[in-house]
């Protein structure tokens, strides 16, 4: 997938079990997601007025879900940016290749869930934000 395609970034909803005992959300390969999850990991106790992210992956999907309370996500492709909040647990963003992506704004006590298509490879992420602007421009040029 080229990058450059903002419009990509879809907030999904997940379906809901409602019990009385309390409600339950669930993911699987196949069905809700345009992916095959390889690798979750979630990030917490993230210290007021901190961020995390800010980087793009080459090949990785990312579906971010707020599981306690809430943040925003920056979303860029390099020509347009986006902010979306995260903030019901049945909820989650899909997160394509090619996106520069920054989570902020972590409400306390706040969990961000994380579902990725791949395995770690630090070769697939894109840190600095230059050469995440060379990148979406080298697809420009091959067009």
């Amino acid at each position: 997938m080229s990058p450059g395609h903002l419009n990509q970034c879809r907030v999904l909803h997940m379906p809901r079990v409602e019990d009385r005992r309390g409600n339950l959300s669930f993911v699987e390969n196949q069905s809700v997601l345009p992916f095959d999850v390889k690798r979750v990991f979630y990030i917490y106790d993230i210290p007021s007025g901190r961020s995390r992210g800010k980087h793009a992956h080459r090949l990785c999907h990312q579906f971010l879900v707020a599981i306690s309370g809430s943040f925003r996500v920056s979303l860029d492709d390099g020509y347009n940016t986006r902010t979306v909040e995260l903030r019901r647990p049945d909820y989650g963003l899909h997160i394509p290749p090619g996106i520069w992506a920054g989570e902020r704004d972590f409400s306390a006590g706040s969990v961000c869930l994380v579902l990725a298509s791949h395995p770690f490879d630090e070769d697939d992420y894109i840190r600095d934000y230059d050469k995440f602007r060379a990148y979406v421009d080298s697809f420009e040029d091959s067009v």
